[in-house]
C-alpha cells in the first residue's frame, strides 16, 4: 500500500501490455496474491535506474518525478560504492561493538536541535513509528493518538490503525482521533490556531472516553492529506496543545526529511518547534533499508530502563555506511539548495500552467515537494487527476496522486532533479492537459 491514493490501479487485462508483460502480471498475481497493487492503468516494467531516470526493458527512459526513496538519485555511485565496500567487509547484526553506527548516529544527531540527542535505528519507517509510539505510551502512561484525516504512517498492525488513508479495510483503533488537515479551507486564515483547536478538541474527546492522550503524530508536510506546508510556524500551537493535554509530539519525517523542503534538513524546522520524537525512513539509505528515530533523552530514559531494545538489522554496518554516504552526497552536491531553487522554479511553472489550464486549481509547494489540486468546474475531480497521472506515464513522466479524494497531483522527485528536468515535466504536463 502506498501513502498515495494512486488512481486506477492495474487490473489484469487492462491497458496495453506486451504479451511478456501480461504474463509477468499473471505470475505476480499468482505468486504475490491479491493485496499487492501496481501503479498506473498500464504498469511500468522497470529494469534499471540512474539519477532521475528509470528505464524499461526496451531501454525507454522515464523521468522520475515521484520517488523520494532514492533521494539522492537512483544508484548514486558514491552510495553504491559505500554499500558494496562495507558489505564486502562486514555485514552482521547490531549487537557487537562497531564504530560505523556510532559515527553515523553522531553525524545524524548533529543535524538536529541539541534537545534531540539520542538515536535508535530500525529497518523501515513503519518500525520507527511503531517504536516511537511504544516509547510515547511508556513515557506518558496514555494510549490515545491524534492524526490527520488521511494520514499514512506505516504498515505494522499498530501503526496501520493510525493510518486512515488505508480506508475502511483497516479500521482505526478506538484510541485514535482524526482531525482535518491544516488546510485554510478547513480552518480559515489562521491555520495554526484552528489546527491547535482541533488538537485540543480531539484530546478532550479522548479524555471524555477515559483515554489519556499519548501523542500527536503528523507527517510535517502532510503529504497524504495533499501537501500542506505553510504558513511557516503553524504547527507550533498544535504542539503546545498536545503537550498541554499530557501527550508528546512525534514528527514523522519519512517524506519531508533529508533536505527535501530546501529550507532545512527536517520539515519540522520550518515550524519553530522541537519535537519530542522524530521518525525517519525511506530516503535515509537511498533505497537500502535503514530507518530510525531521534528523541529527547529524558523521554527514552524510562523506556530504556525497562525494555531491552534491539533490532537485528536496523543500523547494521552496511546500513550505517550507506546512510553516511547519503549525507555526504546531500552536503557535497548542494542538494538542499538544489531542492529550494529547482522546487521554486517548478512550482512557478505549474502555476503558469494553472493559469492556462483551469484544471490545475492550486499549487502548494516547498522545495521539491509539490501538491497540485485538480478540479473540473470548480469541484475536485479524482477521475481527471487519474487521467493526468496516467497520461504522464504514457509520456514517460512518473508522478502520483494523493489526498482524501485522490484529486491532488503529488510531485516529489529525487533531490538531484534539475531545471532541465523540471522543463521536461512541464512540457509533458502541458501536452497531457491539452489532451484530457
Amino acid at each position: 500500500m502506498s501513502r498515495d491514493t494512486m488512481p486506477n490501479a492495474y487490473v489484469a487485462g487492462k491497458g496495453e501490455l506486451s504479451p511478456d508483460d501480461q504474463a509477468l502480471v499473471a505470475r505476480r498475481q499468482k505468486a504475490l496474491g491479491p493485496a499487492y497493487r501496481l501503479f498506473y492503468e498500464t504498469p511500468v516494467h522497470l529494469v534499471r535506474g540512474e539519477g532521475v531516470w528509470l528505464y524499461d526493458k526496451a531501454g525507454n527512459a522515464y523521468l522520475d518525478a515521484y520517488n523520494n526513496v532514492a533521494c539522492v538519485g537512483h544508484c548514486h555511485p558514491r552510495v553504491v560504492a559505500a554499500m558494496a565496500a562495507q558489505a564486502a567487509t562486514l555485514a552482521t547484526h547490531t549487537r557487537y561493538l562497531h564504530d560505523g553506527i556510532l559515527a553515523y548516529a553522531e553525524r545524524l544527531l548533529a543535524t538536529f536541535p541539541a534537545e534531540l540527542s539520542n538515536a535508535m535505528f530500525t529497518c523501515t519507517g513503519s518500525e520507527a513509528n511503531d517504536l516511537a509510539l511504544r516509547i510515547a505510551r511508556e513515557h506518558t502512561g496514555g494510549t490515545g493518538v491524534i492524526v490527520t484525516e488521511n494520514a499514512y504512517h506505516g504498515v505494522t498492525s499498530t501503526i496501520a490503525e493510525l493510518s486512515p488513508s488505508f480506508g475502511p479495510g483497516v479500521p482505526l483503533g478506538a484510541h485514535v482521533r482524526t482531525i482535518p488537515a491544516p488546510d485554510p479551507r478547513h480552518y480559515g486564515a489562521d491555520v495554526g490556531a484552528g489546527f491547535a483547536a482541533a488538537v485540543t478538541a480531539a484530546a478532550a474527546d479522548l479524555h471524555r472516553h477515559g483515554i489519556k492522550p499519548a501523542a500527536l503524530l503528523v507527517d510535517t508536510i502532510f503529504s497524504s492529506d495533499g501537501v500542506f506546508a505553510d504558513p511557516k510556524g503553524f504547527l507550533a500551537p498544535a504542539v503546545q496543545a498536545i503537550r498541554d493535554a499530557g501527550g508528546l509530539f512525534i514528527a514523522d519525517e519519512v517524506q519531508p526529511g533529508f533536505a527535501r523542503t530546501g529550507e532545512a534538513m527536517w520539515g519540522f524546522m520550518r515550524h519553530e518547534t522541537v519535537p519530542d520524537i522524530v521518525t525517519m525512513g525511506k530516503p535515509m539509505g537511498n533505497g537500502y533499508p535503514i530507518a530510525g528515530l531521534v528523541i529527547r533523552p529524558e523521554i527514552v530514559a524510562g523506556f530504556g530502563s525497562k525494555v531491552r531494545y534491539f533490532n537485528t538489522f536496523g543500523g547494521n554496518a552496511v546500513a550505517a555506511a550507506t546512510a553516511n554516504a547519503v549525507l555526504d552526497v546531500i552536503a557535497d552536491e548542494g542538494l538542499m539548495e538544489n531542492s529550494r531553487v529547482t522546487g521554486a522554479y517548478l512550482a512557478d511553472g505549474l502555476r503558469t500552467l494553472g493559469a492556462r489550464h483551469g484544471t490545475l486549481a492550486g499549487v502548494r509547494a516547498v522545495g521539491l515537494f509539490i501538491g497540485v489540486d485538480v478540479e473540473r468546474d470548480g469541484a475536485p475531480d479524482a477521475e481527471l487527476a487519474a487521467q493526468i497521472v496516467n497520461g504522464l506515464r504514457a509520456a514517460r513522466v512518473l508522478i502520483s496522486a494523493t489526498g482524501k479524494g485522490g484529486n491532488i497531483l503529488k510531485i516529489r522527485p529525487p533531490l538531484t532533479f534539475g531545471r532541465e528536468n523540471a522543463d521536461l515535466l512541464l512540457e509533458r504536463l502541458d501536452e497531457v492537459l491539452v489532451a484530457v
